[in-house]
């Protein structure tokens, strides 16, 4: 029997469902209207900025979103969604609850999407974000960077690509449900196809070709099939149901074999983007405070 989380999460869904035959605008317009049922943390601070052209948005509770004390934590926030939708605005339940977990100030990026600006524009625009936050002075120690589905793919090819540049990387990366294979290659892509409600192995297929085109197994795209040595220490959260299973754990068992330190935890009963019901699903909220934990111990001092 499925759990009650579940069972909201697909009855939250099914208000709003979408399939290969909707178009971008449609599928953008039902993410919108859904995150407009997930409340902000009470207390939570919010400000827009603009970093080099990029948009970006601050999330920090209980305290100045635009305020660096030069000692708390930084979370880098990529979004999920497909690489085609959703925003900061769209995440502000998910950034908040992170905010209040890690206490960091959490800066989550307006990355462009595709069609419109296809691959690599989301990957520039995170390594400018993370390049802007370094700028300002931010210690790399103190900053982690996360990310949802498609933006779990962003954060990992921030790292990879902020390495290949000599920057210094961040204490930590943590991902949720992350998409790193664009060709589709994980077995769970059909094994979990008929229990997982929020994707299709042809939505995830339409998607990635609306962002990449041919390019789907280059490693800026597919981070999976990239030199994944020496990154920081990584987390992956996954659902037990989703058809992105694969991605995350053979991401996890790549970073270990190249003697680096990840792990993963599985969440029973839950779908792919669990974690943004936060504020409306408790197994949300407690999978947002395992990640803030998480941020808290990366980035405390010696």
């Amino acid at each position: 029997m499925a759990s009650e989380a579940f069972t909201n999460i697909a009855a939250l869904l099914a208000a709003s469902p979408v399939t290969p035959a909707s178009t971008v605008d449609e599928i953008r317009a039902g993410v919108d209207g859904l995150a407009a049922l997930l409340p902000l943390v009470a207390g939570t601070d919010v400000a827009d900025i603009d970093i080099d052209g990029v948009p970006a948005r601050w999330f920090s509770v209980g305290s100045p979103a635009t305020v660096d004390d030069g000692i708390s934590p930084v979370v880098l926030h990529f979004h999920g969604g497909g690489y085609v939708m959703a925003s900061p605005g769209t995440h502000g339940a998910l950034c908040s609850r992170l905010a209040q977990a890690s206490g960091a100030r959490v800066l989550s990026v307006d990355y462009r999407l595709a069609p419109e600006d296809p691959f690599p524009a989301a990957g520039d625009d995170a390594f400018a974000a993370y390049r802007w936050l370094v700028d300002q002075d931010i210690a790399a120690s103190r900053i982690v960077v996360t990310g949802d589905s498609a933006g779990g793919g962003l954060a990992v090819g921030l790292l990879i690509r902020a390495r290949d540049a000599g920057l210094a990387l961040p204490a930590g990366v943590a991902l949720m449900s992350p998409w790193v294979d664009l060709t589709g290659s994980g077995d769970s892509l059909i094994g979990n196809a008929a229990i997982d409600p929020i994707l299709s192995p042809e939505l995830v297929a339409h998607w990635a070709t609306l962002y990449a085109g041919d390019s789907l197994a280059d490693p800026a795209a597919s981070p999976l099939f990239a030199d994944l040595s020496g990154l920081p220490p990584m987390v992956v959260q996954l659902g037990a149901r989703e058809i992105l299973f694969d991605d995350g754990l053979r991401l996890v068992e790549r970073v270990l074999a190249t003697g680096g330190e990840a792990t993963f935890a599985v969440w029973d009963e839950m779908t792919h983007w669990w974690q943004l019901f936060a504020g409306l699903v408790p197994e949300a909220d407690a999978a947002l405070d395992e990640l803030g934990a998480f941020v808290a111990r990366v980035t405390a001092a010696p």
